[in-house]
């Protein structure tokens, strides 16, 4: 940067400190004739905005020094230069250099000193190389499944930062205590609905494998949805895993839910009717017809989805038997595999069938899961594999996340809930009644 852009950068910088305190800094500059002023003599003196040297990175330092300048003067109680600092019992003792990585790129900074070495500045705190939203940055870039070694050349491609792999992994496991808390926050107290669903990630035990993530989202009673928590399977699911799973949920403050809604989990039936002895398990209607097209060749896929249709729509679970047997006549001899999926979900399927049209809306209509787990799979899939089961539990922690920065995961499920409430009520009247007071 030139004598001329430097100068510019100094009292530009003094002179909105002086003026605008705090976050009001920001809002002069983009709201003023000040940033075109900046950028008119930024062109003028052949001065690039951004990158090494640029006027973003010099006007970022002189204003950091400044705030430290300004710390260390409180700290020691008196201004630079001023007599009064003699025999005061501490004073300046010059700057040490320091490189800190930001979101305009690395930016060094004289970082003033006290004798006594009692000077804990804020604005840039010891031993912190990071400053601003970097490491939001970083949990962001690793959400979307960008690997330690990627994250590390795009911040060095765009910003000039160098990190290494190390550095990003250290600031990824910051959210392992956080994630800790929301694993373990508590919960509402009646769940008209919790979906459990499974979403597969290739973990390099000794050999690259499968092994499931569970993600449980629930409706709340104002009708929002709420990700309850994410588990990471070993293998080994049965009664005895997935009993431990609902009782975390449970003492968390959960004493009840309605219907439990689920694709074939072994084992989650029983488990459901020991923690919560008055809930439904439902089979998940799309999962049910999504397998039964695998078994199918696309060209008998709109047939085979017309012919199904009047069977999960029937009014009565008489209407939907009937309605099977003529599915069954037709496509039996073609699709057994398909006759037989049906049948063997056929006790988990009828209790859809019992519930009013706004229920069924409510269980049938999974897009707000399914937003959830697109996202999961689009980070894990853009991983690869990965060394561990932590390494996995966090990487779909940050992909729920990144649905809703403020953590509680809610959104609405529908528009039209008030209806499904109305329902809800109806078909479990005492159990939400007590949620609702």
């Amino acid at each position: 940067m030139t004598d001329t852009a430097d100068s510019m950068a100094t009292t530009s910088a003094t002179t909105v400190m002086e003026r605008v305190p705090g976050r009001a800094l920001a809002a002069r500059i983009s709201t003023e004739e000040l940033a075109d002023e900046l950028m008119e003599r930024a062109k003028a003196d052949g001065v690039s905005l951004v990158g090494p040297g640029g006027m973003l990175a010099g006007l970022t330092k002189r204003v950091l020094e400044s705030m430290l300048e300004a710390e260390l003067t409180d700290h020691v109680g008196y201004e630079p230069y001023d007599p009064a600092g003699h025999n005061s019992g501490n004073s300046r003792n010059g700057t040490r250099t320091k490189t800190v990585i930001t979101e305009i790129g690395p930016i060094e900074l004289d970082v003033p000193r006290d004798r006594a070495g009692t000077f804990e500045p804020v604005v840039v705190p010891k031993r912190k190389r990071r400053l601003g939203g970097l490491d939001q940055m970083v949990l962001s870039l690793s959400a979307k499944g960008l690997t330690h070694g990627e994250i590390c050349a795009h911040l060095e491609e765009i910003y000039g930062a160098k990190t290494s792999k190390e550095t990003i992994s250290r600031i990824t496991d910051s959210v392992v205590e956080r994630m800790a808390e929301w694993q373990s926050r508590p919960l509402d107290v009646v769940y008209p609905v919790v979906f459990i669903d499974a979403i597969h990630v290739k973990i390099r035990d000794g050999q690259v494998a499968n092994r499931p993530m569970y993600v449980a989202v629930a409706v709340t009673v104002d009708g929002e949805r709420d990700i309850l928590g994410i588990w990471a399977g070993d293998g080994g699911e049965g009664a005895k895993y997935w009993l431990h799973v609902l009782t975390e949920i449970k003492n968390r403050g959960t004493a009840d839910v309605c219907l439990v809604v689920c694709d074939g989990l072994n084992g989650l039936p029983d488990a459901v009717g020991q923690v919560w002895p008055q809930a439904v398990v439902q089979t998940c209607v799309v999962h049910l017809l999504r397998n039964s097209f695998r078994y199918a060749s696309r060209r008998d896929w709109p047939a085979m989805a017309k012919d199904l249709k009047p069977i999960y729509t029937a009014p009565t679970e008489a209407a939907a038997l009937d309605r099977f047997a003529e599915f069954s006549e037709r496509w039996e001899a073609r699709y057994p595999a398909i006759v037989k999926l049906w049948e063997n979900a056929w006790a988990e399927f009828v209790p859809f069938l019992s519930f009013d049209q706004e229920i069924r809306t409510i269980i049938y209509t999974t897009n707000a899961i399914e937003s959830v787990n697109a996202r999961i799979r689009k980070a894990v899939k853009a991983r690869g594999h990965f060394p561990h089961s932590d390494a996995a539990l966090k990487c779909v922690y940050l992909a729920v996340m990144s649905l809703d920065p403020t953590g509680r995961g809610r959104q609405r499920w529908t528009n039209r809930w008030k209806p499904a409430l109305n329902a809800f009520t109806i078909a479990f009247p005492d159990r939400i009644i007590r949620a609702t007071k």
